[in-house]
């Protein structure tokens, strides 16, 4: 409060309460005595993106600005570093606790120890008591300051009290100094602290006859200076960004109060009265833009509700899979972006419409949280099961039973294939592990089988020009036994095995051996069963099952067909029970039973055969 009687008088006589030109000042002097508490700082550093950084590189960052920077000046910088920190760690955080659960742990037990964390959580705990240390010593600074500031009070009164002439201009030059040097002083005596001062110092004026000259060449300089600053203000109103202007204006204010002297008696009210009238039309504008902003702020209450209205009725009854609720999960996220697009409501119905957006959005999550955890469990069987897979390939990753195992290696990439999704973080772990071992057996049957092909070609270009050799022989000459067509069947087959897409070369081998037997002297019977022994060794020789199985299959077809035939021939003699035994039909049918009954024992003969095989 003041302590001035003379001071309470003036102030009662000048600044009587009758336009809002006094009010809108005193809200200006109200923040100017916010700000002017503050301590003379560096200047801010410049804030610089640190989201590319590791939290490594993060810590480090932190510490250099720590140790050789203003605990002020870094102010901005230390926050972008918090948050891109906070925000890795969680995300780092939030991998391990998913890799964590993946391989069977429960939530409860997880823990995570980073030494990154622990330095980082100790530099910004230097940091903040670096900051409550400054803020400690500006405090004590702020009362020195006032004390000073009072001092320099109790010697103007005292200058003026004694009145002395002949150093009285000098004495109050050098106290006046004195008072523009010392500090900011704490906010709730920054207005009456400088009002007392101000007051004193037009006393000073009034009273100051010795040297009129001196006190004429102040008020005029000070008139000047006043008159711009009025000037600057009445630019500040044609401003479109009243944030801006109204900023300008605190710094104005505090020019006017701090920086300029009085005026002549003659000026002040009128010259006050210009300054306040020009403060009002900023003050105004920015009343009339925070009521139209307070509008659009009781509009956007509306808005928000019907986004929020939207979320809570958003229906997911019908999501069954992971791309529906990825779809859900979209289109609630485009209503959060609406929801936060619309800008602010008042701020008494803050708290209110976050709550009913907090609801809204609540309910969507724990129907997905709930999919999810389903979606979890499901995963955790099919991780099991695919490293039943994993285990069984690297078990037969060094066979060299090529055929069962290349057989069972394919079933288990089918198997693999047909297994569901695993947990993401890994996912692709074991897949690598899987397609490794995988790899590992069909690179190996590769190179068998590519060192297999280089020998077959080589059979093959041998059982070529001993085809051409036994088609000589066996169109030049007719007397040959089944001995020679034995033994030269036996060396073919010795020959091995040729590629697959060149077998038609044991088929063209077939067809002159059978000619061969063709012209043997030998029972027909006899004939037939050689040249289908010599067919089937030779699919045996090529490992060709699937040939083996036709001809198998079809000989039972034809025996079951040769049996029910002849039953049928049997039954048909019964009906020439009254006819003589030399009857041409009764010979004939008899005749055709026998024939069939040849064909039925080389029939069965040749599956006798077949079954005698090892394949």
């Amino acid at each position: 409060m003041l302590d001035d009687n003379t001071l309470k008088d003036q102030t009662l006589d000048n600044q009587e309460v009758k336009n809002s030109s006094l009010d809108a000042v005193e809200a200006i002097e109200e923040i100017v005595a916010n700000t002017a508490e503050k301590a003379v700082q560096e200047e801010k550093q410049v804030a610089i993106d640190y989201s590319n950084l590791n939290l490594n590189e993060l810590v480090e960052k932190l510490t250099k600005l720590i140790k050789e920077s203003n605990v002020l000046a870094i102010k901005d910088n230390v926050n972008a570093i918090k948050n891109a920190f906070n925000d890795r760690f969680s995300k780092l955080l939030a991998e391990k606790k998913a890799a964590f659960l993946a391989t069977g742990g429960a939530s409860i037990d997880f823990k995570f120890d980073s030494p990154v964390k622990v330095a980082f959580n100790e530099l910004m705990r230097t940091y903040k008591k670096q900051q409550q240390a400054y803020f400690k010593e500006r405090d004590n600074q702020l009362k020195q300051n006032l004390i000073a500031r009072n001092d320099i009070i109790d010697a103007l009164k005292e200058l003026i009290e004694k009145g002395d002439g002949k150093t009285m201009y000098k004495s109050f030059r050098a106290l006046d100094d004195r008072w523009k040097s010392i500090g900011p002083v704490p906010r709730a005596t920054y207005n009456d602290t400088w009002k007392i001062y101000h007051h004193h110092v037009e006393r000073f004026y009034d009273l100051l006859h010795i040297s009129n000259d001196l006190r004429d060449l102040d008020f005029k300089h000070n008139l000047e200076e006043k008159l711009k600053l009025i000037a600057k203000v009445n630019q500040l109103a044609a401003l479109e960004d009243v944030n801006e202007a109204f900023n300008e204006l605190q710094h104005l204010h505090k020019a006017w109060k701090e920086d300029i002297g009085p005026v002549a008696r003659e000026h002040r009210e009128a010259i006050w009265k210009q300054f306040s009238e020009a403060t009002k039309i900023i003050h105004d504008k920015k009343h009339e833009h925070y009521k139209v902003l307070r509008q659009q702020y009781e509009a956007n209450i509306q808005k928000k509700k019907e986004v929020i209205t939207q979320i809570a009725d958003f229906d997911t009854s019908s999501n069954t899979s992971h791309a529906d609720w990825q779809n859900s999960i979209k289109k609630i996220n485009e209503l959060r972006d609406a929801f936060f697009k619309i800008g602010k409501v008042p701020r008494s119905k803050n708290e209110e419409i976050w709550n009913l957006f907090k609801e809204a959005t609540k309910k969507f999550n724990k129907s997905k949280n709930d999919y999810y955890k389903t979606i979890k469990a499901y995963q955790q069987e099919n991780l099991t099961k695919k490293r039943v897979l994993i285990q069984r390939a690297e078990d037969l990753k060094e066979s060299e039973d090529w055929e069962m195992t290349t057989a069972v290696m394919k079933q288990l990439q089918s198997e693999w294939k047909n297994i569901g999704h695993v947990p993401k973080p890994i996912s692709d772990k074991i897949w690598k592990q899987f397609k490794a071992a995988c790899n590992y057996y069909f690179d190996r049957l590769h190179a068998v089988q590519d060192e297999g092909k280089q020998t077959e070609m080589e059979v093959y270009n041998k059982k070529k020009t001993l085809l051409e050799t036994v088609k000589k022989q066996f169109e030049a000459s007719t007397e040959f036994t089944l001995d020679t067509i034995k033994e030269t069947i036996s060396n073919w087959r010795s020959l091995g095995k040729v590629p697959y897409n060149v077998r038609y070369i044991d088929s063209k081998f077939n067809k002159v051996i059978d000619a061969a037997f063709s012209k043997l002297s030998i029972p027909k019977a006899t004939s037939e069963m050689l040249k289908f022994q010599n067919n089937i060794d030779s699919y045996l020789a090529q490992n060709d099952i699937k040939k083996l199985e036709n001809e198998q299959f079809y000989l039972r077809k034809k025996i079951d067909e040769l049996v029910r035939e002849i039953q049928l021939l049997e039954n048909n003699i019964n009906f020439f029970s009254n006819t003589k035994s030399d009857n041409p039909l009764l010979l004939n049918a008899r005749k055709n039973i026998e024939t069939q009954k040849e064909n039925l024992s080389l029939l069965k003969d040749k599956l006798s055969y077949i079954r005698s095989l090892d394949f």
